[in-house]
């Protein structure tokens, strides 16, 4: 029982990256109910409402998407070194931003776990959750990730998902079964 409730009260950062519309918010939405269902404290740092409320005001150029990172990174080692599953289904597609979170935690002693939600771009572009592709294509915005700006894909990530390939809840429990091999559940 007091290893159970250890591991309740065990906090880590589960950072999901990829490109727009690859499902990264919806299976971190999964997991986060599962989670909580068992009694953890979770909390879901949303990339769109990020934006809005703690990085308002910055662009997307490289500078201010490092910026953006850092701050979720710390928020999200702030949360989790409290005991909270912080979940971050954030974009963050430069390879050396997504290191300075991961070294930020490793500095703190708090657990991070990279997870690469891998979906081709193609895929993204048909689900095209909030029209980005289509407004893309049709001119009227440049600098999307993947497309037409770099997103750097994990070279290692702790777990690779590709939500093309299986359901919403297969890829949650996948990601479940990781924290649950590192002693984090």
């Amino acid at each position: 029982m007091a290893e159970f409730l250890e591991t309740q009260m065990t906090g880590a950062t589960i950072w999901l990256t990829g490109l727009p519309s690859a499902g990264k918010t919806t299976i971190a939405r999964e997991l986060a109910e599962r989670l909580r269902g068992e009694g953890h404290r979770v909390e879901v740092l949303d990339g769109d409402e990020i934006r809005e409320f703690l990085s308002a005001g910055l662009g997307f150029g490289r500078e201010d998407r490092h910026t953006n990172v850092q701050r979720i990174g710390f928020v999200a080692e702030l949360l989790a070194s409290n005991g909270v599953k912080a979940l971050v289904p954030v974009i963050a597609p430069y390879a050396d931003s997504r290191e300075a979170v991961r070294k930020r935690h490793q500095s703190e002693g708090t657990a991070y776990l990279e997870v690469h939600v891998a979906t081709p771009v193609e895929v993204c572009s048909e689900r095209d959750v909030k029209g980005l592709y289509a407004k893309q294509a049709a001119g009227e915005i440049s600098g999307l990730t993947g497309v037409d700006d770099p997103y750097e894909a994990p070279a290692a990530p702790d777990l690779r998902i590709e939500s093309h390939t299986q359901t919403v809840q297969e890829s949650a429990a996948a990601l479940h079964a990781l924290l649950v091999e590192r002693g984090l559940v």
